[in-house]
């Protein structure tokens, strides 16, 4: 196997972030991309065979240099996951552009990790209903409470309402202590842990008791039509043809809607029609509405999370 100088060290800021601490950058690229690369006192050498993509990867993480920013492991392993999708230039670009929206309540900036996280945003800001469908820990969420958050902190809507259908697997709500609230919340967990991470715990409570933040299972939807609010129906392949119908429906004037999903998680009965699946085929010809579809590429958890994900599609593409 061929080898080739693929970087000479400009200078010690610039060497260290290519390396990251004790070489684990470079230990995490030699594993992704399944190559040695060999460190000296002035250079990296590499088989050829994947030169050229770790001199894109170097590229990239000059960015995060002449930005002052620190790559870490999640960065890194979605610099390698994008530059395996994407042509460079548009991870350049991606990097270049990427736009802050808003602070979490410890002064975390949250912005797009990956370019269909962008992507995504930019629905959010131009269209009045999105479709978030796609794999467990890629931000559909997270990033939708984000940016209603942001909104709602500008006052360019007056209500926050998440709702989602009370099905899971194997599991029924009658047989749960407690009243509807005590019987709901557990599911609502992942929603009110973006919410207090975003604004926290006291200013999210306040909130909710004055009704501007409105956290409820989809039958409270029914009846209602909601104006000057940021609605996002969470774990959507659990609603029938009916409820999504109902839900879709319920959008006032100037509103926005986000609806996210995983397909690959239903928990229907199998008699039931799915009502995620039903409406992204009846709807995906409306130019107003945006469809963005998410892949282990965009899984923001632990790196072994997107290996299992792409396992499992495999089985099911088998």
């Amino acid at each position: 196997m061929k080898e080739k100088v693929v970087y000479l060290f400009e200078n010690p800021s610039m060497e260290a972030a290519i390396l990251g601490p004790m070489n684990k950058n470079i230990k995490i690229m030699e594993a992704a991309l399944k190559c040695k690369i060999v460190v000296t006192n002035d250079s990296l050498v590499c088989d050829e065979e994947q030169a050229e993509t770790i001199e894109k990867i170097i590229k990239i993480i000059k960015i995060f240099v002449d930005r002052a920013q620190v790559v870490r492991e999640r960065e890194l392993l979605s610099i390698i996951a994008m530059l395996k999708n994407y042509p460079l230039s548009e991870v350049e670009a991606f990097f270049h552009k990427n736009m802050l929206f808003v602070n979490t309540v410890d002064g975390r900036s949250i912005v797009a990790k990956t370019i269909n996280q962008k992507k995504y945003l930019e629905a959010l800001q131009n269209s009045d209903i999105v479709f978030a469908v796609g794999v467990a820990g890629s931000g559909k969420t997270y990033l939708a409470v984000a940016y209603a958050l942001s909104l709602l902190k500008k006052n360019k809507i007056k209500k926050l309402i998440i709702t989602r259908p009370v099905v899971e697997a194997g599991e029924k709500l009658g047989f749960l202590p407690g009243d509807l609230k005590e019987k709901i919340d557990p599911y609502l967990i992942p929603i009110y842990d973006a919410i207090h991470d975003i604004i926290g715990v006291e200013q999210a409570d306040k909130l909710m008791e004055k009704g501007i933040i409105e956290i409820a299972p989809i039958a409270y939807m029914r009846g209602r039509t909601l104006d000057n609010a940021f609605i996002i129906l969470d774990e959507a392949q659990n609603t029938t043809t009916n409820q999504m119908k109902m839900f879709l429906t319920r959008l006032g004037f100037n509103s926005k809607m986000v609806i996210t999903g995983d397909i690959t998680q239903i928990d229907l009965q199998t008699k039931q029609q799915c009502g995620l699946i039903e409406a992204i085929n009846l709807l995906k010809g409306m130019p107003e509405i945006r469809f963005v579809n998410f892949s282990s590429i965009d899984v923001m958890r632990h790196p072994l999370v997107s290996k299992i994900i792409e396992k499992y599609e495999g089985e099911d593409n088998a």
